[in-house]
């Protein structure tokens, strides 16, 4: 009897427990399942069916897996569908020492909805709850993950993006690992875009003994780019060995690729090594063109919580100075630029038939503030018709928009031009520019050379100004500031001729009736600016046979000049009469014509109040401009 009731015990929970097996369904763990995936992700999940075939490797199945949208998003196909969705799980791994080892992972026909309206909220950030990440236990170990018939829209107002993207693993040559293959089609930055993606087997992208190669081929609108080469540590972005290539007509078309605004820039080709360190993007030794310069360096991109960091190293060793005209509102280039767009020599053609010399192009605070950027830029030798520059250096940083210049620096022969500048964005979009400027020995035979001319001397001053404005035209039709140039030796024809063009130039002396060559012994001007009008303090050239005396005004705003200069004769002879010019015109198209009634009459009148001669006042200015000399401290002396 006792066995009997043993039996009987003994079979019944067997019993039970078979009926339980024979009778249970995986589906019923789902709501546990979608409760705790539903916590972790912030988002409903749901799940049709789930299987599960027991084993040491163990292989999960879900079927029907979706991902809602989060509120606001209820109209829209939901974020993630994906009709088969399975995990191998090694069980052994984990009893064994506790790791978690995932040798496959396979999605099958997955469909994704990336959307973004244009108050900026969207479907695809997540709200994770719990901990896991920084709590220094390993991540999983990650086998083959195969992608079947993988597809998603993207499609992000902010971005002005729309475009599809088709992925899948693809099975390689026998003895190979599969390879994920990736396209992408439709519109992004309001361009269109297509996109190549081949990748490694995603094969345990932990494993940093196994580099994981990639290729990527982009076209956004007119912008190329091509990337090739192997990351070390794919999911840590670490260890990358990969080489890029950049190409386009404009590098202000990077802004929607890279985050950071650039002004318009003539047509460019860069390549260097691509990595990422220290949370930042690295493009490392860095060759190419801008325009008819060449351009090389280092640049590094930090993504911020607010805005991203740029820092840059840069250099040329030769640059057309008119390749950089885009950073100061300029339209950028020369007419002939290599790889130049038909736009882009429509506007150099627009610019060169306006009427206005001072760029009018609006400076864009909004696309400053976009980024903070720390430059260093050095070009050892400027090339172009008749620039009399040797090198330049620029030390920039850009913070919340706000614009520092430590110093742009100008080498002229032995003496160099240094400016110090900031640049505040103002409430109603304007900018406020103040800044110093100083020329020390500046060598007046660099000048000449680069007109074929020849000449010597050393030409020195300081500056100031102060002013606001969308544009740079603007900012100086409203400034306040100064200007003191002296000048000691060289010679006047080819120094006029220099500074002023060929045909004006000879105009020039021809109407103030100074020989072709006259050898400078000073030149002082001295102006005063007051709301964009520069007006004439002192002007007083002295030359071996004649002084010239000058004042008037020039209006940056509206480019309008009129000013006034006469010459007199150091040796009286018959014919050797004060005359007068007049300077009118613009900037662009200035023109001369002789002194007659009031204008000869201001000339006159100048002379006869003693303002030949500067004032005692500039002679600290001369002294540190050019040095030690005589004849410019006998010229100020005898006003005394």
């Amino acid at each position: 009897m006792h066995w009997r009731r043993w039996a009987l015990g003994l079979g019944l929970p067997l019993l039970a427990i078979g009926v339980f097996l024979a009778l249970f369904r995986w589906d019923w763990l789902i709501p546990i399942v979608e409760a705790q995936a539903s916590a972790k992700l912030g988002r409903k999940v749901t799940i049709e069916h789930l299987h599960v075939s027991l084993g040491r490797v163990t292989t999960i199945s879900a079927e029907g897996l979706r991902i809602a949208n989060p509120p606001g998003f209820e109209d829209a196909p939901p974020f993630a569908d994906v009709p088969r969705a399975s995990i191998d799980l090694d069980v052994g791994a984990y009893i064994e020492n506790r790791a978690i080892v995932i040798p496959a992972v396979t999605l099958e026909r997955p469909r994704l909805e990336v959307l973004g309206k244009p108050d900026g909220s969207n479907n695809y950030g997540f709200n994770l709850g719990g901990g896991g990440a920084g709590d220094g236990s390993p991540g999983p170990r990650i086998g083959t993950v195969r992608l079947i018939d993988g597809r998603a829209h993207v499609a992000i107002a902010k971005l002005q993006s729309d475009f599809q993207v088709t992925a899948s693993t693809e099975d390689s040559p026998e003895g190979e690992e599969s390879r994920l293959v990736a396209r992408a089609q439709g519109t992004y930055a309001a361009q269109p875009i297509s996109a190549d993606l081949r990748g490694g087997a995603v094969l345990n992208l932990r494993d940093k003994e196994r580099p994981w190669p990639i290729s990527l081929d982009l076209a956004n609108g007119p912008t190329k780019v091509a990337l090739n080469g192997t990351v070390q540590d794919p999911l840590a972005l670490a260890g990358a060995d990969i080489r890029l290539d950049i190409n386009g007509p404009d590098m202000a078309l990077l802004a929607p690729l890279t985050g950071v605004a650039v002004p318009a820039t003539t047509p460019f080709r860069v390549t260097g090594k691509l990595d990422y360190a220290d949370r930042a993007f690295r493009f490392s030794d860095v060759e190419g063109k801008l325009g008819r310069s060449d351009l090389n360096g280092r640049f590094s991109i930090t993504p911020g919580a607010e805005r991203p960091v740029l820092d840059a190293d840069v250099f040329s060793r030769r640059v057309d100075l008119a390749d950089l005209g885009g950073f100061v509102g300029a339209t950028p280039g020369r007419i002939g630029t290599p790889g130049q767009t038909a736009q882009q020599r429509q506007a150099l053609t627009r610019a060169e038939a306006s009427p206005r010399l001072l760029p009018t192009q609006p400076i864009s605070i909004p696309r400053l503030r976009v980024a903070d950027i720390h430059l260093r830029y050095r070009a050892a030798s400027i090339e172009g018709k008749g620039m009399p520059f040797d090198n330049l250096n620029v030390t920039a940083d850009i913070e919340d928009g706000n614009i520092r210049l430590h110093p742009v620096q100008l080498g002229v022969g032995q003496g160099r031009i240094t400016g110090d500048f900031t640049l505040t964005p103002l409430e109603n979009g304007a900018v406020r520019a103040k800044g110093e400027l100083d020329l020390r020995r500046v060598d007046i035979s660099r000048l000449l050379r680069a007109a074929g001319a020849g000449g010597a001397g050393t030409l020195g001053g300081v500056g100031r100004i102060d002013g606001s404005g969308r544009s740079v035209s603007e900012l100086l039709g409203n400034a306040n500031g100064e200007l003191t140039l002296v000048t000691v030796g060289g010679n006047l024809s080819s120094l006029l001729v220099d500074l002023s063009g060929l045909q004006f130039g000879n105009a020039l002396l021809s109407a103030l009736g100074i020989p072709t060559r006259t050898e400078i012994e000073c030149l002082i001007a001295d102006f005063r600016l007051q709301r964009g009008r520069l007006e004439t303090r002192t002007l007083v050239l002295d030359t071996d046979s004649h002084v010239v005396n000058g004042g008037g005004v020039a209006g940056l705003g509206r480019e309008i000049l009129d000013l006034w200069l006469r010459t007199s004769s150091k040796h009286f002879t018959i014919g050797s009469l004060p005359t007068s010019i007049g300077i009118s015109g613009t900037f662009k198209n200035p023109s001369i014509s002789p002194g007659v009634g009031e204008l000869a009459a201001r000339g006159g009148a100048a002379v006869g109040l003693g303002l030949i001669f500067p004032p005692l006042a500039l002679l600290p200015t001369i002294q540190l401009g050019v040095g030690e000399n005589n004849q410019c401290e006998r010229l100020t002396r005898r006003a005394g």
